[in-house]
C-alpha cells in the first residue's frame, strides 16, 4: 500500500500547529495590513494630493508589476545590507501586506468610484466635513461594493504563504517539506498540507459567494 494512514494522522498534529502559528497568523496579519495601507493608498491617490498622489501611484505600479517572491527576499536578504534586519515573519507579514495593499488600493477605488455622486452631494448640502464624509458615507458604502473583492485577496493571499518558506518562515508548506525530507516519505506530508489548504480556503470561498449573493440583493444603506 502506497499510502500510510498511520504516519498521515500521526504528522496531523505538527502540520496543524504550523499552519495555526503561521500560515494563519501570516494571513490575517498580512490582509490587516494590505487593508489598512491599501485604504490610504487608495484615498491618497482619490484627493489627488499633489506630489504624494504620484508618488503612490509609481509604488503600487511597481510592486504590482514585480514578483512577491523578489519583494521578500528584498525585505528578508537585502536590507540587511542597509543595516535593517528583519525577523522572518515580520518580513513576511510585511512582504504580504505591502504586496496585497496594492490591489486593494485599487478595489477600494473601485468602490469610492461606485458611490452615487449625489451621495457626495447630499454630504456637502448638510455640511459635513470632508473627514465625516469619507468616514459616514463614502467608506461605508464603498466597502460594501468591494467587500466580496477584499475576501478573494484575502484567499490569494492565504495560498500564497507557502512563498514565506523561502525565508525561512516555518509555515505549513515549510513543515511538510521538513517531515518528508525526516521520513523520505513526501506523499502523506504533502497531502495533508494541501488537504488543510483545502479545508480552510474551500468554506472561506463559499462563505464569500455568500456574502456576495446577499450584497447583490440587498439594498444599500
Amino acid at each position: 500500500m502506497i499510502w500510510d494512514w498511520n504516519y498521515a494522522f500521526s504528522i496531523l498534529p505538527e502540520l496543524l500547529e504550523h499552519f495555526l502559528r503561521y500560515t494563519l497568523v501570516l494571513t490575517v496579519l498580512g490582509t490587516v495590513v494590505a487593508a489598512s495601507l491599501g485604504l490610504v493608498f487608495a484615498i491618497v491617490r482619490w484627493v489627488k494630493i499633489p506630489l504624494l498622489s504620484q508618488v503612490a501611484w509609481a509604488f503600487i505600479e511597481f510592486i504590482r508589476s514585480t514578483p512577491i517572491v523578489i519583494q521578500l527576499f528584498f525585505l528578508f536578504y537585502a536590507l540587511p545590507n542597509f543595516g535593517i534586519t528583519l525577523p522572518a515573519m515580520t518580513a513576511a507579514v510585511i512582504g504580504f501586506g505591502v504586496h496585497y495593499a496594492c490591489y486593494y488600493a485599487e478595489v477600494y477605488r473601485a468602490g469610492i468610484t461606485a458611490v452615487p455622486v449625489g451621495q457626495w452631494e447630499a454630504s456637502t448640502a448638510v455640511q459635513l466635513s470632508p473627514t465625516r464624509t469619507w468616514q459616514r458615507v463614502i467608506l461605508p458604502q464603498a466597502v460594501r461594493n468591494v467587500l466580496p473583492s477584499l475576501g478573494n485577496y484575502a484567499i490569494a493571499m492565504f495560498k500564497e504563504t507557502p512563498y514565506a518558506a523561502l525565508i525561512t518562515v516555518p509555515e505549513l508548506v515549510f513543515e511538510a517539506r521538513a517531515v518528508a525530507t525526516d521520513s523520505s516519505k513526501f506523499l502523506e506530508p504533502f497531502t495533508m498540507a494541501g488537504l488543510i489548504f483545502l479545508a480552510a480556503s474551500y468554506p472561506t470561498a463559499l462563505l464569500l459567494r455568500r456574502v456576495e449573493r446577499h450584497l447583490e440583493t440587498s439594498p444599500a444603506t
